[in-house]
């Protein structure tokens, strides 16, 4: 039977600030395919803490769609099928469907999408949703965007606000001590988002204030030029009431500072002031403090004293076992933030830093051939595996491990291997010589991160 999304739907009148009324529905159905993903779970967590009802699917289950559950989200469907989601939609009809942006680049006939096309429910990604929220909840948005370090400087700004005692919503996407994955708070004023430059995902947005973190191309599927990749953040930095960006991604964007546009200096005195490990860490520690210096006018020492206290979050220098690090470094700006952490690690313990490195993606590695180079300076050892495939142009021939290695300006600091038991004896071997070593890898389900923790367990 054909629906009309909303139609069944109760509405109420609403009298808001003295301003025309306007029709709000009492729960809308969003349904959320791929679910347990770490993009669209905390948004359906944001949606049921909101007052939305939430539904779901997901390919497999996993520990992030039963912490879902246990925190009242409970209708998820494991598998994907037409079937499924039409009884679904038989017995509580499904007001909107939200997917992620690689759903359609895998399957454009995925039976979900064509399903809801077919009966005229809404569909979209998760931008348009969100945007929905920030009206209905009247929140002011403050986006992080940059090709990297955009999720640690999320985190620190989450951990700002929330240390400084004031209500914020957000969306996380990744595990920490100290914060859900996504929260709605009704007192809330400001939500903060990391505001993703794939598939143009940031240009949803009008930021009340964004972040720049860094930009360097990438993605490069969507983004076919270099020019087309600069172009884009600089559309998403007109939209923007107010952005705060260092003074070398400016002049990369070809921008002028003005009234909107603050470009930070890397000579800042302040940064002498922050002590977490890392250079790139304390960077983007201070881009943090400036969103929310301008967001709540806490004053500058007291947002420098907490930031100091930065617990961290996960697949960021995060400790597998004893010795043993994972981190999500995966192009060459992310491993020179990485390296830059475990290398003050490693000095200040005097051990030795040994590298195990799973590439994301075979398509990134035909533009970073001759990007790498110094990268991996000041590893002692570094095993490279190889690439974590998702999303590949089959045109492509694969690029074995020995010749990405070859493009280091030292490749005798590093071995080919594959994700076998001859690996695990290696990382065994220095973790019993007392060396410090890291993996470093972007990819989710199956990679190395997930290898090593299946592998090694406390």
């Amino acid at each position: 039977m054909m629906r009309t999304s909303f139609v069944h739907t109760l509405m109420i009148i609403s009298q808001l600030d003295a301003k025309p009324s306007r029709l709000y529905p009492i729960s809308m159905h969003i349904y959320f395919s791929g679910i347990g993903g770490a993009g669209i779970g905390p948004l359906a967590m944001v949606a049921h803490q909101a007052g939305y009802t939430v539904s779901g699917s997901d390919k497999q289950d996993s520990q992030y769609i039963e912490y879902l559950r246990k925190h009242g989200i409970t209708n998820v469907h494991i598998g994907q099928s037409r079937e499924d989601i039409a009884a679904l939609h038989d017995k509580q009809p499904i007001d909107w469907f939200v997917y992620t942006s690689a759903l359609p680049l895998e399957n454009p006939n995925a039976p979900e999408l064509v399903f809801c096309k077919e009966q005229n429910i809404k569909t979209s990604k998760r931008d348009e949703l969100l945007n929905q929220i920030l009206s209905d909840k009247k929140l002011k948005l403050i986006a992080i965007a940059g090709t990297h370090g955009k999720t640690t400087t999320t985190a620190m700004t989450t951990w700002l606000f929330k240390q400084l005692g004031e209500p914020v919503s957000y969306l996380l996407p990744a595990k920490t001590s100290f914060a859900e994955m996504g929260e709605y708070d009704p007192a809330s004023k400001y939500f903060v988002y990391e505001a993703d430059e794939f598939d143009r995902n940031f240009l949803a947005y009008e930021p009340t204030i964004s972040v720049i973190t860094g930009v360097s191309w990438d993605h490069h599927e969507i983004f076919p030029t270099r020019e087309d990749y600069q172009a884009a953040f600089r559309e998403f930095i007109s939209q923007s009431q107010h952005t705060y960006l260092w003074e070398d991604d400016a002049d990369y964007l070809e921008l002028e500072e003005s009234d909107t546009l603050n470009m930070l200096s890397v000579e800042e005195n302040h940064l002498s002031d922050l002590k977490l490990l890392g250079l790139y860490n304390r960077l983007d520690a201070w881009l943090a403090i400036q969103a929310v210096h301008h967001a709540t006018k806490a004053p500058i020492d007291k947002l420098l004293s907490i930031v100091n206290r930065f617990p961290g979050l996960s697949r960021r220098m995060e400790l597998v076992v004893a010795g043993l690090y994972s981190d999500y470094a995966h192009t060459p700006e992310k491993i020179r933030g990485a390296m830059s952490v475990a290398g003050e690690m490693a000095a200040e313990s005097g051990q030795n830093l040994v590298v195990v490195y799973e590439p994301l993606t075979n398509r990134r590695q035909h533009y970073m051939l001759n990007e790498y180079n110094d990268v991996f300076n000041g590893v002692s050892k570094l095993y490279w595996i190889p690439s974590y495939l998702a999303r590949e142009d089959p045109g492509q021939r694969i690029i074995p491990p020995a010749e990405l290695i070859s493009h280091l300006s030292d490749p005798s600091i590093a071995e080919p291997m594959e994700r076998d038991a001859d690996l695990k004896k290696a990382i065994q071997k220095h973790l019993d010589a007392g060396d410090m070593v890291v993996a470093m890898a972007g990819g989710g389900g199956n990679s190395l991160d997930d290898w090593l923790r299946q592998e090694f367990h406390a």
